[in-house]
């Protein structure tokens, strides 16, 4: 049986084209900073994005671990949503290999932190209190429904954490599909900002790998951040090379998976004991089994998980909720895989 997997775009795999590119790679010394297809990558991605200069890591964690560490010390302060995922999903990092504090604040339904939330929680000149360094913002917002931030809301964020000798960083993990979705620059989505971390590997469709960029001045401090969280790799034109090759293949077909998500979120409406919990912006669908039916005829979202699968459909329950579910489209996923995928799972509530 051939699977549709709806479970994350991490899961996509290397394209043909890719491959070659890898096994193709020219190499060097990446601690030495003599890998030149890294450095292409990382010059690539800065221009991409209007930055200075970047840092090839091995994953979105690192490169966000990574910016913090090089923003803020031990007893700063970072302001963070509630569900960004740097606080929820990357093991406490900043606090417990780097002693940052973190501030949490309530996410909006479209990602955003409220403006004057933001300006009350930073922290007066007291010794009693550590020093806000950092507010740490995310694009798209991955629980938040996969929207995109809207561009004034980000300026005026950067300018209020700039006019508190702030830094800002952005968890771009997805920035590119908040671009496609915009229509607008990558770098439009970066500007003013300190520090951006894009994944290579989510909807781009590398199989490894994210890159952080910033000022050169930050760049070089992130350098050594990166050896002591053990992220110096050698050889690692191998994996740059399929970075390269998204950024140069896979960019603009975003707007297929983001096609993709609204025909399956639609499909799903047209499904009694189902609902959409948001209408998709970029590639994450959000999903809710009715909990209000019948006891005898009620599933949790772990049970219809396990039916689809028997369907030939992978996607993972939330977590947070017993009875929600999250898909996500990528390029291993067609408008057909689609219509098979909403199929399933009207044969699961049956």
């Amino acid at each position: 049986m051939k699977f549709i997997d709806l479970r994350s775009d991490t899961v996509t795999q290397p394209t043909e084209g890719m491959r070659q590119a890898m096994a193709m790679a020219q190499v060097g010394d990446d601690v030495y900073n003599e890998d030149p297809t890294v450095n292409r990558l990382q010059e690539m991605m800065a221009e991409r994005l209007g930055m200075e200069a970047g840092l090839f890591v091995a994953s979105g964690t690192m490169g966000n671990l990574v910016a913090i560490l090089t923003h803020a010390g031990r007893g700063d302060e970072m302001i963070l949503g509630n569900l960004a995922h740097t606080f929820l999903y990357e093991g406490g990092a900043a606090a417990g290999l780097g002693g940052v504090h973190p501030h949490i604040l309530r996410n909006e339904d479209d990602g955003t932190i409220d403006l004057g939330a933001i300006e009350a929680a930073i922290r007066p000149d007291n010794v009693h209190f550590p020093i806000s360094r950092l507010l740490c913002l995310e694009n798209t917002h991955n629980r938040c429904g996969g929207t995109a931030l809207p561009l004034d809301y980000c300026r005026a964020a950067t300018d209020l954490a700039h006019s508190h000798s702030m830094a800002v960083h952005i968890d771009g993990a997805r920035l590119f599909n908040a671009a496609i979705a915009m229509e607008v620059e990558p770098a439009t989505l970066t500007h003013g900002i300190d520090s951006v971390m894009v994944c290579l590997s989510k909807g781009l469709g590398a199989p490894v790998g994210s890159v952080l960029c910033g000022t050169r001045s930050f760049i070089d401090r992130a350098m050594r951040m990166r050896k002591i969280v053990g992220g110096g790799m050698r050889q690692a034109g191998i994996i740059a090379a399929a970075g390269i090759y998204a950024l140069e293949h896979h960019v603009e077909r975003l707007a297929e998976d983001h096609k993709n998500a609204e025909r399956l979120a639609a499909g799903i409406d047209a499904i009694p004991g189902l609902r959409v919990l948001n209408r998709p912006q970029t590639n994450l669908v959000y999903l809710e089994v009715d909990a209000s039916r019948s006891r005898e005829d009620t599933i949790d979202a772990a049970e219809l998980s396990k039916r689809l699968k028997s369907e030939g459909v992978l996607a993972n329950p939330l977590g947070s909720n017993p009875y929600q579910m999250r898909m996500v489209t990528h390029l291993d996923v067609s408008p057909n895989d689609i219509d098979r995928a909403i199929e399933a799972l009207r044969a699961a509530l049956q």
